[in-house]
């Protein structure tokens, strides 16, 4: 979820029932903490607490570093990436390319938590391919060296996110350590994240790509665990309020130059599956700048409302 799960995005989501928000992946070379892009990614100014900071490495004595750095920026949890199947981490055995070396996985997670005074959680995959799934050991690994929480996404990193998430090895997991335990893997929907959770019996559930254009994901999944029943859809011009006060805060937070070009992808995955939307994604893929991209995106919203009228 680099590039992705950015502050403005995070806020939203908090604001709209996820119950925490992890920030965008930092690295633990400290040679490019002083980069813009290092920067945002470690401002929380006006962040919902707990404030958790993912950081991903190689090295455990970079990586305690790293940790040590973020708690200082006021991180108040530390979130170790493992689970990251993207080819130029995995390069540079890190992310789930580090599940192939289960003793550099312990030496990592001992340097860390020992590095800091905050909670240290950990993302994993199910391991590095399907012949080698040995995520179990890992939360061993994870439980001994002190982590107080272990996500798992259920694929390995040679399958990347093809085929269909696995909850078995999150169910095994769950019954073999006593720490808390959130499934993470093709949860789309509110009813496929209660039959998550009654299955493995997960403590909590992670969303990642399904809330990408549909942040109000989390608030139906607590509604229907609370009560059973399915929230209505929003309305279309509820939509558009989300969407305008998202793009907005973007402006905000990158300046305009950026923010227009942020924005694209949020405004595509807002818009999938609507009317109209491939020639509106040209639109706004076309705009530089914050009025023209804002229009459009008024005009758009407007349009499908009329034509919802019409067809009423």
């Amino acid at each position: 979820m680099a590039g992705v799960t950015d502050r403005p995005f995070r806020q939203l989501c908090r604001a709209l029932g996820a119950g925490l928000a992890v920030s965008e992946m930092v690295s633990s070379n400290a040679l490019v903490w002083g980069s813009e892009k290092t920067r945002r990614r470690i401002d929380h100014a006006g962040e919902d607490e707990p404030v958790s900071v993912q950081i991903a490495g190689a090295d455990p004595a970079m990586m305690a570093s790293a940790a040590r750095f973020n708690a200082a920026q006021g991180a108040q949890i530390i979130d170790i990436n493992m689970g990251c199947p993207a080819k130029k981490v995995c390069n540079v055995m890190a992310g789930s390319a580090l599940l192939q070396d289960e003793a550099l996985v312990g030496r990592i997670l001992d340097a860390v938590v020992a590095a800091v005074d905050v909670p240290v959680t950990l993302k994993i995959r199910t391991g590095w391919d399907p012949a080698h799934r040995n995520a179990q050991r890992i939360a061993a690994i994870a439980e001994q060296a002190g982590i107080q929480a272990l996500a798992v996404h259920g694929r390995t990193r040679a399958c990347g996110y093809r085929g269909e998430a696995e909850h078995e090895t999150v169910r095994a997991i769950k019954a073999a350590v006593s720490i808390p335990v959130i499934a993470n893997g093709d949860i789309t929907s509110p009813r496929k994240a209660a039959e998550v959770l009654r299955y493995t019996q997960a403590d909590a559930v992670m969303i990642g790509r399904a809330a990408q254009g549909r942040p109000w994901l989390f608030r139906e999944i607590i509604h229907y665990l609370a009560t059973g029943e399915s929230l209505p859809s929003p309305a279309l011009a509820e939509i558009g309020r989300i969407l305008t006060g998202h793009i907005n805060t973007l402006y905000d937070f990158y300046g305009e130059y950026t923010g227009v070009r942020v924005a694209r992808k949020h405004i595509a995955w807002y818009s999938k599956g609507q009317p109209g939307g491939n020639r509106f994604r040209q639109q706004i893929n076309q705009a530089e700048s914050p009025e023209e991209q804002l229009r459009h995106v008024r005009d758009y919203f407007t349009m499908l409302i009329e034509q919802k009228a019409l067809a009423a």
